[in-house]
């Protein structure tokens, strides 16, 4: 059970009650993310921009994202982008893999490279001199910070998930990413 009740679309401010309404899937972390009223569309805005418009793969993206819920042990986050990592490309084994903890297993050297490097920084804040060499070496300057943005952008939001202790949704699947490509 939620630590914080659920913001009520009906009684929220109307900046919030259209922001909410727009909402391609009504799930509870929107809700509870609702209450900062004033980062609420920013936060939107953010992370439709992490999911539908950077030049990091989605594949890879959503590897990332699978990372750090595991490290945050945010099983909010796991049960929501796992449908979408496999839409993406990720593969039954890379999940189970990343379920387990090993992000060397049936993995290529990139998305082995960018998974170190997401351990790194949620461990360690800072990721070590070779990791950050090996990923700049294989990626662009622009996809080595869209890789740094989304491991912040979702360890904040394993954070609040967690910190709050929202309930679980049912798998929205690709809805969310879909509406940020139209």
């Amino acid at each position: 059970m939620a630590r914080l009740p659920y913001v009520d679309p009906d009684a929220a401010p109307e900046a919030v009650r259209e922001a909410l309404a727009r909402l391609p899937v009504k799930l509870n972390i929107f809700r509870m993310m609702a209450h900062a009223e004033t980062s609420f569309r920013p936060m939107l805005s953010l992370g439709m921009s992490i999911l539908a418009q950077q030049k990091l793969s989605p594949k890879l993206r959503e590897l990332i994202i699978l990372r750090v819920g595991s490290l945050s042990h945010a099983r909010y986050e796991w049960v929501q982008h796992v449908p979408i990592a496999l839409a993406a490309g990720a593969s039954e084994a890379q999940i189970a893999a990343l379920d387990r903890g090993d992000v060397e297993g049936p993995f290529d050297e990139l998305e082995r490279t960018v998974l170190r490097f997401a351990t790194e920084v949620v461990q360690e804040v800072r990721a070590g001199d070779d990791t950050f060499a090996a990923l700049a070496a294989l990626v662009s300057p622009r996809e080595v910070v869209e890789v740094l943005l989304t491991i912040g952008y979702y360890m904040m939001i394993a954070r609040l998930l967690e910190s709050t202790a929202v309930d679980l949704d049912p798998p929205a699947g690709t809805r969310i990413v879909d509406a940020g490509r139209r």
